[in-house]
Parts: structure tokens; C-alpha cells; sequence
């Protein structure tokens, strides 16, 4: 069992701290290529702890499957603490964990997808209807608008009116302002989250934060009265955990705020990627279509959701690019042995998605978009998880993944769309997600 760390970059900390910020993906490309399945990056200054990035399944497997008491989660999860509360599911660690995540499971997952696959697909319908033939639309500016409608109406609960409309107006720009690379940086360095007034970044996005906590506050107070809905914040309203105990305001604010947050441009994103990878390979287009037509005129949610090639084409959109690079840091409270190094308390191990998602053991062609790779067999959650894994794995998961599917189903049965430009593309960043450039630019042509 070695004891010392594994391969190391030898670029100094602050320039490794510089290609993990502005070229993320080239520098893990870099240093897996150089040092292998697992090195180590000081990315926190001089006196960084040891960053130790994991791609191959054995060391995921063991890292997701290792007790959470081993891991400080406090100091890895700080920066949401602005965005999302002091009470969100990703804050917590602990017995305070795992009560939130029993509470939240239930109206995310199961048997309470089906309640909300026809408004999915209502809401798609009437946002493409505004699509004018021989136009050309960015298909995530699209995606985003689909996506924030899903949360106000299926997560939230709303109903289209003043308080739906106010809402949307606040929550776009405030997404766009927090995801820009300038007021980005004031989430990860404290000493810049000070209020100068209206005008300075942190007092801009303190005033917006508070005109959007006054109308979801607001709503929970109304709906308290009447928890009758089966939309997302009417189940959690409703819930109890072991001792009998409801969620406080504070508590539903910060899941909804949470829900938000991951759940609305991330799944835009990986929109995006899906619609430029089917219409970049007409083989993949057909193959698709050929599964969609077979479903007839009407089919129900659950039946399309379950297509096999439509599941696979959505996979294969998320492991080529997936929503975020890493899944959540551990850092080591006790010491822990991970293939064949023993690592000390202090120690923060990144289980690495993108570089897991193109493991040359696991994918092969993994630079090639293949969604028959999914159908031929299933990997295991060590090899694929753009949801990131073990305790730590995205609430949301079931819930995005039902609702991807039913939005690109819903516009492709509708609409012929074409690529602008049907050259390779490189992504670019926005906040945490890579996109495709210029928000994939597409050619409306009704069917």
C-alpha cells in the first residue's frame, strides 16, 4: 500500500488553479493523460490540501461507497451556503441529511412522475408553438424557458398569474447574473460578498435573492392552508419525517431555492447537447424517429419515457458532456485506503465524471457520440453518473432525466429542426455546465 500521493502536476499551485478555472476541461485531459487514472492538484494556494481526482471505477466505487462520517462536508459544500440556504439538502450532513433526503425522495421519484409527464409535455407544446417556420432559434435559451416553467408549475406549484409572472421575470436574470464568470468568483472567495449598495455585485444579488425569497415565501404561506396539490412543494408541505415533525419555511425555501438552482439550466444544458448531437448525426435522427412515430398519435408520458433508443440518446448525451466535471469533494477526516494509496485526514478526493465518462477501459470511441452503447449493456453506477453518487448523488436525478426525455420527445414530434452550422464543436463554460456554442443555433421547419 503506497503511502505518498499519486502523480502530481508539476505546474505551480496558482497556475493549476488558473487552468482548472479557465480551461477545465483541456488541463483534466492534460493531467490524465500524463499522470493516469489518479493524480493530485494543489488548487487552493501554496498551503492547499492535496486534491486527488479518481476516474477509474474501482477507486469511485470505493469512495462512493465509504461511510459519510469519514468526510467533512461542511468545507466542501460553503459556497452554496448564499445561494441556497443555510437548511438545503446540500448543506447537510449527517442525521440532518439523511432525515431532508427521505422527505424529498418520495415526491421526485416513483410514482409521482406520472402526475407530472403531461404538464411536462403541455408546457413544451405551448412554448414551441411560438416557433416560426424558417427561423432560427438558440435551442437553450428554448430549453431554458421549458425548463424554469417545469419548476414554477410541476416543483413549485404555481399557477399562471401574478405571482408565476413575477417570478419568471425575477429568476432569468438572477440565474444568468450568478452563472456569469465576474460575479461567479464572489461565491468562492468570501472576502468579495460585501454589500455596497444596489450597484455592487454582492448588493445586486442580495436585493434580487430577496425580491425572489418574498414571493416563495408567500406561497408557502398561502399553500399551508390548502397542501392538497401533488405538485412538488404541496407533497413536501404535507410530509412529516420519523418524529412527526413538518418542514419549517425556511426548510421548503431553501429545497425549492435548491431545486432551482440545480435543476434549471443544467437540464437545459443537457437539452442543448442532446438536440446538436442528434441533428449532427442524421443516423442517430432517424433511428429516433423511427421510435418516436412507432408510439402513435398520443402516447402517454410513461410509455415514451421508457423508450429504449430515446433513454439511450439521452445517457449518451449526459456521459459525452456531462451536466458538472466532478461529483461533490470529500474531504478526509480518517484516514482511508483507495486502490492502492492510503490517504490522511486533510485529503480532498474528487470522484471525476468527465474523465470517468471517457475511461478508455469503460467507452470505447468515448470521444464518438454512440447511444447504442447503452443499449448493448448497462454500466454500473461507478462508471457513469452524471448525477455524481453514493449519499451525495442528485435528488433531482429521476425527475430531470423523466422530464429530458418528454421535452425532446414532445419537440421532435412536432418540429423538423436543423443545425445552423453542422461542424464539430468545442463547449463553452457557463457557471458550473458546458454548453454548446452560442446556444446551439437551430433552423425551425414544420413537419
Amino acid at each position: 500500500m503506497k503511502t505518498k500521493l499519486p502523480p502530481a502536476s508539476q505546474l505551480p499551485a496558482l497556475a493549476q488553479t488558473i487552468r482548472i478555472i479557465a480551461q477545465p476541461l483541456q488541463f483534466l485531459e492534460e493531467c490524465a493523460k500524463n499522470h493516469g487514472d489518479t493524480f493530485t492538484l494543489r488548487l487552493l494556494g501554496s498551503q492547499s490540501p492535496p486534491v486527488v481526482f479518481c476516474s477509474h471505477p474501482q477507486a469511485i466505487e470505493t469512495i462512493f461507497n465509504t461511510d459519510a462520517t469519514k468526510f467533512d462536508w461542511g468545507k466542501m459544500t460553503y459556497i452554496f451556503q448564499p445561494l441556497t440556504g443555510d437548511k438545503s439538502l446540500i448543506l447537510q450532513a449527517g442525521k440532518g441529511h439523511k432525515r431532508l433526503r427521505k422527505i424529498l425522495m418520495p415526491p421526485l421519484h416513483g410514482k409521482q412522475l406520472p402526475n407530472y409527464g403531461k404538464l411536462i409535455c403541455q408546457i413544451t407544446e405551448t412554448l414551441t408553438t411560438q416557433w416560426q417556420p424558417n427561423t432560427v432559434i438558440s435551442i437553450r435559451e428554448s430549453m431554458l424557458e421549458i425548463s424554469l416553467q417545469v419548476i414554477l408549475r410541476v416543483v413549485f406549484g404555481l399557477k399562471p398569474g401574478a405571482r408565476y409572472e413575477k417570478l419568471q421575470q425575477l429568476i432569468a436574470p438572477f440565474v444568468e447574473e450568478i452563472n456569469s464568470p465576474l460575479n461567479s468568483i464572489q461565491f468562492f472567495w468570501s472576502p468579495l460578498q460585501q454589500n455596497w449598495g444596489k450597484w455592487s455585485p454582492w448588493g445586486r444579488f442580495l436585493r434580487q435573492q430577496q425580491a425572489i425569497d418574498q414571493l416563495i415565501y408567500a406561497e408557502i404561506a398561502e399553500r399551508r392552508t390548502n397542501p392538497t396539490g401533488d405538485d412538488i412543494l404541496s407533497l413536501l408541505i404535507s410530509a412529516r419525517d420519523e418524529a412527526g415533525q413538518s418542514l419549517t419555511d425556511q426548510e421548503l425555501r431553501d429545497q425549492l431555492i435548491t431545486l432551482l438552482l440545480l435543476g434549471h439550466e443544467t437540464t437545459a444544458s443537457a437539452l442543448a447537447w442532446a438536440f446538436y448531437w442528434i441533428h449532427h448525426q442524421p443516423s442517430v435522427l432517424k433511428k429516433l424517429m423511427q421510435e418516436l412515430e412507432g408510439l402513435g398519435k398520443n402516447p402517454d408520458p410513461m410509455t415514451i419515457a421508457q423508450q429504449p433508443y430515446l433513454s439511450a440518446v439521452c445517457k449518451e448525451a449526459m456521459r459525452i458532456y456531462p451536466i458538472a466535471l466532478i461529483a461533490q469533494p470529500r474531504l478526509l477526516q480518517q484516514p482511508l485506503s483507495v486502490q492502492n494509496y492510503q490517504y490522511q485526514p486533510g485529503t480532498i478526493l474528487v470522484p471525476c465524471i468527465y474523465l470517468a465518462h471517457r475511461h478508455p477501459q469503460t467507452y470505447t470511441n468515448a470521444q464518438q457520440f454512440q447511444p447504442e452503447r447503452f443499449m448493448e449493456r448497462k454500466f454500473s453506477p461507478y462508471e457513469y453518473f452524471p448525477f455524481g453518487g453514493g449519499n451525495r448523488r442528485c435528488i433531482g436525478m429521476a425527475l430531470s432525466l423523466f422530464e429530458m426525455k418528454l421535452i425532446l420527445a414532445t419537440v421532435l414530434r412536432h418540429y423538423q429542426l436543423k443545425l445552423v452550422d453542422n461542424r464539430p464543436v468545442r463547449p463553452v463554460r457557463l457557471g458550473i455546465t458546458f454548453i454548446p456554442p452560442q446556444g446551439c443555433p437551430m433552423k425551425v421547419e414544420i413537419k
